[in-house]
């Protein structure tokens, strides 16, 4: 087994109605973004929740942010940050938001005169600070709830590109199965897949006789195989959302990949 070292810090708020304690996690002087996608948490209630949860603190919402999140549409954010001090970010939505998100909090202090995009082409490293940030996950697939990486992509130039940080990594998730009822299947299809892949990715890696995290790896994936069909036949079974929810947060959070293998392929490219 390598070596390794493993901090998974983020706080995980799962269950029905875990949207309560939402308020809770963020601190109460705090300058508040909201950042979602297109106008599906809007559709299913979602966003009224989080803003009802949030009522009374300082909060202001940036929308759009796409599927492959576009460095010209995170940049629009961050120059939002920027102008209204926002000193913490809420990522409501599934992972190309938290994502994005994730790149706002680092480019939003990132070195002066510095164009942010050379996060991407650093991968990272340079990152010395970020705002911190929190979701409320409405998509499980990629895990970004609780780790720390992003990608972000360059419409002008065609570029796609990752980057890690621990200073972006989430202070907190909030996972309610409950919102997964709405999502169309093939999104819930594509999810179990994503988690799936994810978790292949890691579980085939070069063995290095870590006999825990493969196990851990092959739980993630009979739980997906059994239960994700069950997700299609079943939208509202809560306990069916509720184990694929979970499964797919484990499935990059770094307790597998930290421990078996130096690295990973494309665990964090996107679709």
């Amino acid at each position: 087994m390598n070596n390794f070292k493993l901090h998974t810090p983020t706080r995980i708020l799962f269950g029905k109605g875990a949207i309560v304690d939402l308020r809770d996690q963020i601190p109460q002087d705090a300058r508040v973004l909201i950042t979602y996608g297109g106008g599906s948490v809007k559709k299913t209630g979602v966003l009224a929740q989080v803003q009802e949860a949030l009522k009374g603190l300082d909060v202001r919402e940036f929308g759009g942010i796409e599927p492959n999140p576009s460095y010209e549409t995170l940049m629009k954010a961050v120059q939002l940050v920027r102008d209204e001090n926002i000193t913490f970010l809420l990522a409501v939505g599934g992972g190309s938001v938290l994502d994005g998100t994730k790149f706002i909090a680092a480019a939003a202090q990132y070195t002066d005169g510095v164009d942010p995009w050379h996060i991407l082409e650093t991968g990272g490293t340079e990152i010395r600070s970020a705002i911190p940030m929190g979701s409320v996950l409405t998509l499980p697939a990629t895990g970004s709830e609780s780790n720390a990486g992003a990608v972000i992509s360059r419409k002008t130039t065609g570029d796609k590109q990752a980057f890690h940080s621990s200073f972006v990594q989430p202070v907190f998730a909030v996972l309610d199965p409950v919102y997964t009822y709405t999502l169309p299947p093939r999104q819930v299809a594509n999810g179990v897949v994503d988690a799936f892949v994810h978790t292949v990715e890691q579980y085939v890696t070069y063995p290095v006789n870590g006999k825990i995290q493969d196990r851990f790896a092959e739980g993630i994936l009979l739980t997906l195989i059994e239960e994700g069909p069950k997700a299609l036949q079943e939208p509202e079974n809560y306990d069916v959302r509720a184990n694929v929810m979970w499964a797919a947060t484990q499935a990059l959070n770094g307790l597998i990949w930290r421990w078996c293998s130096a690295g990973l392929g494309d665990a964090y490219a996107g679709p």
